[in-house]
């Protein structure tokens, strides 16, 4: 496909590289403002870029724009994609793209100008008679967007600020095949039939108050899968010799001045005054980790000195940006820092990268690494920084780990490697993080006395597994589809007995499972039987007793299972040790 870039000049590329989809994803929004225009003449262009996922364009309509108008554009882009139109390229000065905006009514496009520097030549794309100032890359002609969809209807406001007036934002997705599209609508579906917030309702795994917008309650159910997870975090931290701390949830502000968070991330932080001192909630747990290291002397046979923290943190989110579990304002952070010696950081680096392997093969995910490199607005000198960022690079290398580069993305502190897990659907989502920091230690000035005698700065790394317990809950809830496995189940198995008659077997059965470290909830409803296996199956439950005449006389069990095809979901008749050592298995 080939892409065209401001400068006139034509490039070749596959649909799969980063730049040409970014190139299709934009000119598709070209071409829905094009047909936007065409449709509704007094309407103004404000935006629309390529996204992660397909595209969107902001506009100003003169009437209520709705999910109704959406069939007639998509026809006239239709109709734009089969005029083959190719894109053309060319420039204006600042002062001709402002009049030639003006002379249109488009008011969003001449702000834009206007805040350009004076004297700046300005790149224009024509397809037709559509013309967009832009930065580009685009196509070359619209006739390969062979299928499209747009999707959905948003508000949003002009630049962002909610004091400015609230334009129509279209969303849309458009692919070079139609099968492409298929199966991406078939994506959509899947992930709403997944949605945890759907599922977490249905499960009784969580809820969110109106009350505490951002801030989940686990209700019983949810809790035990919470708790589920920190036992198995707590589990493989011990084994590699963790070493578990907790900080208080709010500390003074010199702290965070200290730290940088009050100049690099106070926007996000809640504050609040304690006697006549001014604190923030913690929205991460590495100061008061910081703290706890400085509270007595080490030395260099202590490195590398490893220590984990399941902070409950807050973070200022907007509102707007509020999501389920998986944006929220209060998250447990499964953090820990690992102070060390320059000559430990390829070592340590690669026995977190091992563990986060280990986690995410633990529940089926595959993933990849970004390595994300010094940011514009940081803090260190560039050998720090270039000491931090190699170090990372070798430690993949090392171990063959594949990365991509991800260029300007890292902490204020140090480089980062972020681990971005691909659920069942095919999606992909950031969690574990590896931090290399030179900068906290010298901040707080935290020292180990070396094998000379002498004081010696730690280095730091900040990483997570998880990423968000909250967060990987919602993942996890869509990844199965509330399917979770036996391990990981609120709930095992669900026992229903025949009749009454057999509760009180039912009962015992339930007590035994209990002792032997078995999830089991009994169904006494006053319901046919029929009608509570199916319930069982809605709820998800890996596993369905049946009690009646025989299993009581036997003293057993007669099991089905949740997942298997029909004519394998009953396992039969097993001993209550017998079916517990297969629910362990």
């Amino acid at each position: 496909m080939k892409v065209i870039n401001k400068k006139g000049e034509i490039l070749e590329g596959n649909f799969e590289q980063q730049f040409v989809q970014e190139a299709f994803w934009h000119t598709s929004a070209h071409v829905l403002a094009q047909a936007v225009k065409r449709l509704y003449p007094d309407a103004k262009c404000a935006i629309g870029p390529a996204i992660d996922k397909g595209f969107y364009y902001d506009f100003e309509f003169s009437f209520p724009f709705g999910v109704e108008h959406l069939a007639p554009v998509e026809e006239e882009m239709k109709k734009i994609v089969k005029e083959a139109l190719s894109l053309q390229v060319y420039e204006m000065s600042r002062d001709e793209a402002l009049a030639y905006m003006k002379e249109r009514d488009e008011d969003y496009k001449a702000e834009i100008i206007e805040n350009l520097p004076e004297g700046e030549s300005i790149s224009f794309y024509k397809q037709g008679e559509y013309a967009e100032f832009c930065a580009g890359p685009h196509i070359a002609n619209t006739c390969h967007i062979k299928a499209f969809k747009l999707l959905s209807v948003a508000g949003a406001y002009w630049h962002g600020d909610e004091n400015n007036k609230m334009l129509t934002r279209i969303y849309g997705i458009s692919f070079p095949k139609a099968s492409e599209l298929a199966d991406y609508l078939h994506m959509l579906e899947e992930a709403k039939a997944r949605d945890h917030r759907k599922l977490g309702k249905e499960l009784e795994l969580f809820t969110i108050f109106e009350q505490g917008p951002g801030l989940p309650v686990f209700l019983p159910k949810g809790l035990i899968l919470k708790n589920l997870l920190i036992d198995y975090w707590r589990e493989i931290h011990r084994r590699e010799g963790y070493q578990e701390v907790s900080t208080p949830i709010m500390l003074d502000r010199s702290l965070w001045e200290t730290s940088g968070h009050w100049n690099y991330y106070r926007e996000n932080m809640y504050t609040l005054e304690v006697d006549d001192a001014e604190f923030a909630i913690k929205p991460m747990s590495c100061p008061g980790g910081m703290l706890v290291y400085k509270q007595k002397p080490h030395s260099y046979r202590e490195l590398p000195l490893r220590m984990g923290e399941l902070g409950l943190v807050h973070r200022h989110e907007k509102s707007g940006t509020l999501h389920g579990l998986m944006r929220v304002r209060a998250l447990t952070q499964d953090d820990a820092h690992i102070f060390m010696t320059q000559e430990q950081i390829i070592p340590e680096i690669q026995n977190v990268a091992r563990m986060i392997d280990e986690v995410y093969a633990r529940f089926g995910f595959d993933y990849s690494v970004e390595l994300s490199t010094r940011p514009e607005d940081s803090i260190g000198s560039d050998e720090e920084w270039e000491l931090a960022t190699n170090a990372l690079r070798n430690a993949m290398e090392a171990i063959n780990v594949p990365y991509s580069v991800n260029e300007g993305d890292g902490a204020f502190y140090g480089p980062k490697l972020d681990f971005h897990l691909k659920d069942s659907i095919g999606r992909t989502w950031q969690c574990g993080t590896i931090q290399l920091d030179f900068q906290l230690p010298q901040r707080f000035n935290i020292e180990y006395i070396g094998a000379d005698g002498q004081p010696h700065r730690p280095i730091m790394i900040h990483r997570v597994l998880f990423g968000s317990i909250e967060r990987f809950i919602g993942i996890l809830i869509e990844h199965y589809a509330g399917k979770f496995p036996a391990w990981l189940s609120p709930v095992q198995v669900k026992i229903l007995p025949v009749s009454d008659k057999y509760l009180d077997y039912a009962k015992e059965v339930e007590a035994s499972l209990n002792r032997m470290g078995i999830r089991p909830e009994v169904d006494c409803r006053d319901e046919k039987l029929g009608y509570r296996i199916r319930e069982a199956r809605l709820d998800k439950v890996p596993y369905i007793i049946i009690l009646g005449e025989k299993e009581q006389a036997n003293g057993s069990v007669s099991v089905r299972m949740r997942d298997a095809e029909i004519d394998k979901q009953d396992l039969g008749e097993m001993s209550v040790e017998e079916f517990a050592r297969l629910v362990n298995a």
